[in-house]
């Protein structure tokens, strides 16, 4: 049995969470990163006796649209997946039980599904820090109960609809057009040539500019971040437990 680590994670907190699963279900582990724009994925097959830690992170309360379309290209081909849904302790709404679609759509059978929270990706003060010790504690007690047994997860077909953050970083007078942000943006939004050029509607708004870049020259809006801490302070305030479904 090969273990597979395939994860969506722009900044880091989705990824945080999926190692602190995959560490307790043990075994050698094989990464797959959804974000990498240049990597053949339908080049990935797994068997049935393989297991996959599938790990995304919520977008207002859907699977980011990028991560559905390379999760349909993978060959599961009946391999075993345990869909993890990480989200900045808002809420995670319709994820996993799209995750759930998009996992069966691409050959994998559902044996067990994660909502667990990490740091919030753009008003970072919600749930930061987290995934701390008490979720790794969490995470390591719900690798222990994880059996081949196919699970219903929450949420509604059809879908949320999907909406658009809208909240796009952009370069300040710090950037030096390193090329950075352009080579790790999943979407590959940011110009090639000029780093101060985005393309508004290809960004996904997922942070991974603002995560990699190494001179902290790009960011969101002030007035923009302001109002979007206020409008998620009283959903995200209260801290909220990880949750398995068998």
């Amino acid at each position: 049995m090969k273990l597979y680590d395939i994860v969506f994670s722009p900044t880091g907190g989705t990824q945080k969470v999926a190692a602190l699963l995959t560490e307790a279900l043990g075994g050698e582990v094989t990464h797959v990163d959804l974000t990498d724009s240049k990597l053949a994925f339908h080049t990935i097959q797994l068997t049935q006796d393989d297991v996959a830690v599938i790990s995304v992170p919520s977008y207002g309360g859907r699977v980011p649209a990028t991560a559905v379309e390379r999760l349909a290209t993978l060959n599961g081909q009946g391999a075993r997946a345990v869909l993890v849904c990480v989200y900045g302790n808002r809420a995670y709404e319709d994820t996993l039980v799209e995750l759930e679609d998009a996992a069966n759509q691409a050959g994998f059978q559902v044996i067990a599904a994660v909502a667990t929270i990490a740091e919030h990706s753009i008003v970072r003060q919600f749930a930061a820090g987290r995934p701390d010790a008490q979720d790794a504690q969490q995470l390591a007690n719900f690798a222990k109960q994880i059996q081949s047994k196919l699970s219903a997860v929450p949420g509604n077909r059809p879908y949320k609809k999907a909406g658009s953050v809208g909240m796009v970083p952009k370069p300040t007078k710090e950037c030096i057009n390193c090329g950075i942000c352009t080579s790790k943006c999943p979407v590959q939004a940011i110009d090639k040539e000029n780093s101060k050029k985005v393309d508004e509607k290809a960004c996904i708004s997922c942070m991974r500019c603002i995560s990699v870049c190494p001179h902290s020259a790009r960011k969101l809006n002030p007035v923009m971040l302001s109002a979007a801490s206020l409008m998620l302070k009283k959903t995200c305030s209260e801290r909220k437990a990880c949750e398995l479904f068998l």
